[in-house]
């Protein structure tokens, strides 16, 4: 008799939807303490999706059953990998947390020059159009050359 190969139910999508939407909402905020929940939850709920993809089905042990009923271990791997790298992350920034509580006696993310100046360009209605790098318009190496470079060397006489 073998097992069907039932897919991941409504509630378990669910939970990870929530999961997910938990941990993205809590990573936006300000506070290192909910930004470490966030990537938890997040991380959490990553986990759990990629658990859902896998086959599920009897321990992956040669000849402990038929290799159609055996379930998949390579996202098993990969979630086991993720706990590690999430745990890791998570230490981190529990120092870093209690770092900024130590010295400033919060664990607020304070803003720095170009949130302020964005801060105050937004209130006055105002449009940033200082040019930082000092070079006109056409010659702003930033600035993304649509014209292959080929093409661009041929048309100016190079090989």
């Amino acid at each position: 008799m073998t097992r069907g190969a039932a897919g991941p139910t409504l509630v378990l999508v669910l939970a990870v939807g929530v999961l997910v939407a938990a941990g993205v909402t809590l990573l936006l905020e300000r506070s290192l303490t909910r930004i470490l929940l966030g990537i938890i939850l997040l991380g959490n709920g990553v986990n759990l999706l990629i658990l859902l993809g896998g086959r599920a089905g009897a321990a992956p042990f040669v000849g402990s059953s038929p290799p159609g009923e055996m379930s998949d271990a390579l996202p098993q791997a990969m979630v086991l990998t993720a706990v590690v790298i999430t745990f890791g992350l998570t230490a981190f920034l529990l120092a870093v947390a209690y770092r900024s509580w130590f010295t400033s006696g919060d664990d607020e993310v304070q803003d720095d020059l170009e949130d302020r100046q964005i801060v105050r360009l937004a209130d006055s209605n105002e449009v940033s159009t200082a040019d930082h790098g000092g070079e006109g318009p056409d010659d702003d190496p930033e600035q993304v050359d649509p014209e292959p470079a080929r093409r661009r060397l041929r048309r100016e006489g190079g090989s």
